[in-house]
């Protein structure tokens, strides 16, 4: 008896060695490193491109029924942060965005909704921390979910979204950049 609980654990700890760690990368932006105009906002005195990175992801924790990506700068002077992009009801079998998604939602599936952002709009909105500020951190997360869809819809604001998140995570993977004006 001793010898099979020896070998269970033993194949049991080889299947989590062999999963894949759930990762999210992004060939337009690369961690700890500078976002480009073409991610600053256009608007609020910055005038960037206002353009979304491409991103990818791998290693879905098992379950995973549906995907959520928040875009979220902490070091904001606010108080409490800034939510820069919210999307969420991203199928499953999503493995990728392209870069420039607008407000419209063009180059996100179907099923995708993009609700509230600080900006008081709908889709991403980028870097614009205030001139001679430290580097801010922009942390974007990709949220593997337990449910299909989040009940809410793009009225919805990021702390609600944010609840829902927490209350339906399976994990998440997240790759964080900065932006400084100088």
């Amino acid at each position: 008896m001793r010898i099979s609980l020896i070998a269970l654990l033993a194949l049991s700890l080889s299947k989590v060695c062999l999963a894949e760690a759930f990762t999210l990368t992004s060939t337009d932006i690369k961690p700890e490193q500078a976002l480009t105009k073409q991610q600053e906002f256009n608007g609020f005195g910055c005038n960037g491109a206002n353009q979304s990175p491409a991103l990818q992801w791998s290693g879905l924790p098992e379950g995973t029924k549906s995907l959520a990506l928040t875009v979220y700068d902490p070091d904001a002077p606010t108080g409490s942060g800034w939510w820069h992009w919210v999307v969420f009801n991203l199928p499953a079998d999503t493995q990728s965005l392209p870069a420039n998604i607008d407000s419209s939602g063009k180059g996100l599936p179907s099923t995708a909704i993009q609700s509230r952002t600080d900006f008081g709009a709908t889709g991403f909105g980028g870097a614009c921390p205030p001139t001679g500020d430290k580097p801010h951190r922009y942390q974007f997360t990709l949220h593997a979910l337990k449910t299909e869809k989040l009940e809410l819809n793009a009225d919805a604001m990021p702390a609600m979204v944010g609840y829902m998140l927490h209350m339906n995570s399976l994990g998440t993977a997240q790759l964080t950049a900065t932006y400084q004006r100088k």
